[in-house]
């Protein structure tokens, strides 16, 4: 099989502004970027490409598979799927919120957005709290990963519901990968995503945390149902 990753613009390698501010939208968008990029190869069946996305990035497969008839199935791993309902269990929700919108009256008048570490021990402020997350992200990252997002970036996520979009990838079949104790994107969120999608699909989880499934036992169990999933439905 042929594979294509990329950086979301703003990030990594590629070009965009601002830089480090998630656009969910934006970066939907840039998964039917790739499958008219991925169409376009001669090596590429055109009726067998399948968008695979972790995290973050879990519910932008299930966005972008929705909107684009073009999609042969979905891999969705431990993923965000209710912007509104995460930023809501904060235990300083409202203060967090005034925060956001002050940061936007801010940048509206001409300031340099504010930047927050992605990841740090538990504790610290920034995105993804809790030991586990920034061991992953501080062994894992490459050169190019800055451990800063802009707090302007929360204000979009909390509009972000790619999970309402789940129901309407059928008949392309789709495979939801959780962790059985995930408090980063909560198992919760995405068992109840799950229900509301329609048949085929096909629901594998794995013991452990979010991170779980990026080491060890349980990125082999993730990685064993995504293959045998593609296998299957892709030939």
């Amino acid at each position: 099989g042929t594979v294509l990753a990329y950086d979301n613009p703003g990030f990594g390698l590629s070009d965009g502004l601002p830089r480090q501010e998630v656009d969910p939208p934006r970066q939907a968008r840039g998964y039917r970027d790739a499958v008219s990029c991925m169409r376009a190869r001669a090596d590429v069946r055109a009726d067998a490409i399948a968008l695979w996305g972790s995290s973050f990035s879990g519910g932008h497969v299930l966005m972008a598979g929705a909107l684009d008839p073009r999609v042969a199935a979905v891999v969705s791993q431990v993923p965000f799927v209710a912007g509104w309902d995460l930023i809501a269990l904060r235990k300083d929700a409202d203060d967090f919120v005034a925060a956001l919108f002050a940061e936007r009256e801010a940048r509206s008048r001409g300031a340099p957005a504010t930047l927050l570490p992605v990841t740090g021990r538990r504790g610290d402020p920034c995105a993804l709290p809790g030991d586990d997350g920034y061991e992953w992200f501080m062994a894992t990252g490459g050169p190019t990963w800055r451990n800063e997002v802009t707090l302007s970036s929360f204000e979009l996520v909390r509009g972000y519901e790619p999970g309402w979009w789940a129901h309407r990838i059928a008949p392309r079949p789709l495979l939801l990968i959780v962790a059985t104790d995930d408090k980063v994107t909560p198992t919760e969120h995405a068992r109840a995503m799950f229900e509301r999608a329609n048949q085929p699909k096909e629901l594998v989880e794995v013991p452990g945390t979010h991170f779980a499934v990026y080491s060890g036992a349980g990125f082999d169990a993730a990685m064993a149902a995504t293959t045998a999933f593609l296998d299957r439905h892709l030939g």
